[in-house]
């Protein structure tokens, strides 16, 4: 696509609210998957399919965001908007109408979401069909209950419901919306100044005028990382589908600065860097953060360990996400403080 300009904007400025207490001190975005942050897989795929540009929006501790990517990713240049209160997903292109002004084609990503996102195919389909406003991926693997009820979409892949109960036309599916879509950037001229969302104040409008808006289908795995159980299954999941540094036969992909005994018992975990894991621990279905560290006969099943978790001998964890307490924290309806370690169920 060299000859197409394409630049994109990774939406990165949420709160991550629901991940809590693990985004106290770390942004989602920042949040590692087999050693890279969630926000670099995603750059990487852009400048892979040639994006001559990307910016990315930044709120909740966005500076840590600038300071770990800089200006450039690899040979991509970055722009960042900073945003005091937040402005929504179509609000946050305002102050970046620049970036896009020279592109034939804007694309726009969810920085928190996981997927091997399949960036050319959307952006043909939308440049094939002249007469779709912008062209939304959508997964046709997610369950759309689990996301308000999806999107509707009629015998054509044309996009005819953003909601249950109100439709443009006849629904013949519904799937997710997936978190990437493709538009002319002269469809931002529609955006209202201020905070604004893509489908309450751009798409459904369009759809209300009879403007078509298309989807483009994917079987790929998609994950909305927004709670920590969706993190650990979709931490899991593609760490499982890429080759890692150190294969187990269990499948388990453990950095190669991890310390882990010889009679410990790794299953179908992902092990970041600087993880200790002491003799005959077991860990089974599990996400290891940087700086943990787990005693001997732990047992560690279906939970992440956040940053920096020092387990005591014999200790047990199951279906918890476990961090340490830090300065200033309130704890929250759901979690459980034990010593200095917060427990948080994973599906809270």
């Amino acid at each position: 696509m060299s000859e197409l300009r394409v630049r994109a904007l990774v939406l990165a400025a949420g709160k991550g609210t629901r991940l809590r207490p693990l985004t106290e001190t770390v942004p989602k975005p920042l949040l590692p998957v087999g050693g890279e942050p969630i926000l670099a897989l995603t750059l990487t795929q852009l400048e892979e399919m040639g994006c001559e540009a990307t910016a990315i929006n930044l709120h909740h501790q966005g500076e840590l965001i600038r300071e770990r990517l800089g200006q450039r990713f690899g040979e991509m240049p970055l722009a960042y908007s900073s945003e005091e209160t937040l402005l929504g997903t179509l609000g946050a292109t305002g102050p970046l109408r620049y970036v896009f002004e020279p592109a034939d084609v804007a694309v726009v990503v969810n920085g928190d979401s996981l997927c091997r996102w399949p960036i050319k195919k959307v952006i043909r389909a939308h440049r094939k069909k002249t007469s779709a406003a912008a062209t939304l991926l959508v997964s046709d693997k997610a369950d759309p209950e689990a996301f308000g009820g999806g999107v509707g979409l009629d015998e054509q892949d044309r996009i005819v419901s953003f909601r249950p109960g109100q439709d443009f036309g006849p629904v013949a599916r519904r799937c997710v919306f997936a978190g990437l879509h493709a538009f002319s950037p002269r469809l931002l001229e529609r955006a209202p100044e201020g905070n604004a969302d893509f489908v309450r104040d751009l798409y459904i409008p369009l759809l209300e005028e009879g403007s078509e808006i298309q989807a483009v289908t994917t079987s790929r795995d998609w994950h909305d990382l927004g709670t920590p159980k969706r993190y650990l299954d979709g931490v899991l999941d593609w760490t499982r589908g890429r080759r890692a540094r150190r294969l187990l036969p269990s499948r388990s992909l453990i950095s190669e600065l991890a310390i882990v005994d010889e009679t410990a018992r790794i299953r179908a975990s992902c092990i970041e860097d600087n993880v200790e894991i002491g003799p005959g621990a077991v860990v089974e279905n599990s996400v290891l953060l940087p700086g943990s560290k787990v005693e001997a006969d732990c047992e560690i099943r279906d939970a992440i360990l956040g940053f920096n978790v020092e387990l005591a001998p014999g200790t047990s964890i199951q279906g918890r996400l476990v961090n340490p307490k830090i300065a200033g924290f309130t704890a929250g309806p759901n979690d459980s403080l034990l010593g200095d370690l917060v427990y948080t169920p994973l599906d809270s």
